[in-house]
């Protein structure tokens, strides 16, 4: 699943969102509208990550959907 598949479905991938990044708000989460980089600046600035640390997570969280949308189960948490 790229990235243009994710914002175009973010009303259905925001749950999973929520799950990985339990600390950010439906209300950010409804700011950042599925905008990767916008994503990755507020996981950054709510958990205090490093930016190579927020995009490798971003990555694996990215593949996990992928998986997610082919094999048609929910992801976990890490």
């Amino acid at each position: 699943m790229n990235w243009d598949q994710i914002e175009g479905n973010w009303k259905q991938l925001k749950g999973n969102v929520k799950q990985q990044w339990g600390k950010l708000t439906d209300d950010q989460l409804d700011v950042i509208a599925g905008k990767r980089d916008q994503l990755a600046g507020k996981i950054q600035e709510v958990y205090g990550t490093a930016k190579d640390d927020v995009e490798k997570e971003l990555a694996q969280w990215q593949a996990e959907q992928t998986h997610a949308n082919w094999c048609g189960k929910e992801t976990k948490p890490h």
